[in-house]
């Protein structure tokens, strides 16, 4: 399947310029996704845009941005109008600042892009801006803009591509001592960690994808499957006792625990 650019322009390092695309990184197009229908005809059921006040549709033609002032007072805004404030960031992606990559903490990375040149003419300069932030195992700030907001963003070399990063904003990110502070300062027990180590070591297995598989996504496609196949052939269902599971015992004891599972997991056969 092909997937088209989700944005295009320049990259722009001082007088360096090469025409770049950006590709989402992750998708969620895979995913079970349901239309909301009238059970009584099985037709689709569409939203609409209701005056709050009338109860009547608005036309498409009518309906236009609003920024709130005071109670039922509003600025309104045109189209062309925001169309006119729009930043050079919005086609330009214009490399101000380098930092090093280390200083960047996970939590302020928000969403991923695949940045790569968007023609031969500018592949040279691109590779050149990649290389030289990888050598010097840098990364690049700057600033663009995405759904007509503009994001700080984090240009990371990776591979052959760049991997765009959008930054989140500083009121979004809280501080983790809000959290953290309560927990005391004990250290762990030193009896109970070499067994946790041990734990570790034996539930240790190599990344791979199907660690973070959906279940329940597996679960609707096998429902929606059943479902399909009834429709075409309608078929008894057995019945089937179902068993209530178990809800696991409490183990107080942390040191019992440990060594249970120790000895459980040497008994299970490695995947």
């Amino acid at each position: 399947m092909v997937v088209r650019p989700y944005w295009k322009g320049y990259l722009k390092l001082s007088l360096v310029t090469c025409s770049v695309q950006m590709m989402p990184a992750t998708s969620e197009g895979e995913k079970v996704r349901f239309h909301t229908l009238n059970r009584q005809t099985k037709n689709r059921v569409l939203n609409q845009y209701v005056d709050t006040v009338t109860g009547k549709e608005v036309a498409a033609d009518d309906e236009v941005k609003g920024y709130r002032r005071g109670d039922d007072e509003y600025v309104i805004l045109e189209d062309k109008e925001l169309e006119n404030v729009a930043l050079e960031s919005t086609k330009t992606i214009d490399i101000s600042t380098f930092t090093p990559r280390d200083s960047i903490e996970w939590i302020w990375l928000d969403t991923p892009y695949y940045l790569s040149p968007n023609d031969a003419v500018g592949e040279e300069a691109f590779l050149v801006i990649r290389d030289a932030m990888k050598a010097q195992d840098m990364v690049g700030i700057s600033r663009l803009v995405i759904s007509r907001r503009e994001r700080a963003i984090m240009l990371e070399p990776r591979d052959k591509g760049i991997v765009l990063w959008t930054l989140r904003f500083g009121d979004e990110v809280r501080d983790e001592k809000s959290y953290f502070d309560a927990i005391g300062d004990e250290k762990a027990d030193d009896e109970l960690m070499p067994l946790i180590q041990k734990l570790i070591k034996q539930q240790t297995r190599d990344w791979s994808p199907e660690m973070v598989s959906d279940p329940v996504q597996d679960n609707l496609l096998q429902l929606i499957k059943s479902k399909k196949k009834a429709l075409k052939k309608p078929a008894r269902r057995k019945a089937t006792s179902a068993e209530t599971p178990q809800e696991p015992s409490n183990v107080i004891n942390i040191m019992e625990a440990l060594k249970k599972s120790l000895k459980a997991q040497s008994r299970s056969p490695k995947s």
